[in-house]
């Protein structure tokens, strides 16, 4: 590993540890979803992918 690698790694280490402590306040202070809610994310994350299967397929075939 050059110098480069382990500085970067560090750095990755660094930000986590101080991102860390507020991503946690923010899921613990954050409004939960509905039941519905949740259904329409679904909903369109399986749009999403199929969309992105059919241009696979096009691009395939």
């Amino acid at each position: 590993m050059d110098w480069m690698k382990i500085l970067s790694a560090v750095l990755i280490v660094a930000m986590l540890v101080f991102l860390w402590p507020r991503a946690a306040q923010m899921m613990r202070e954050s409004r939960k979803g509905s039941q519905s809610e949740w259904l329409n994310v679904i909903l369109i994350l399986v749009v999403v992918v199929g969309f992105v299967a059919l241009l696979m397929h096009f691009v395939r075939g």
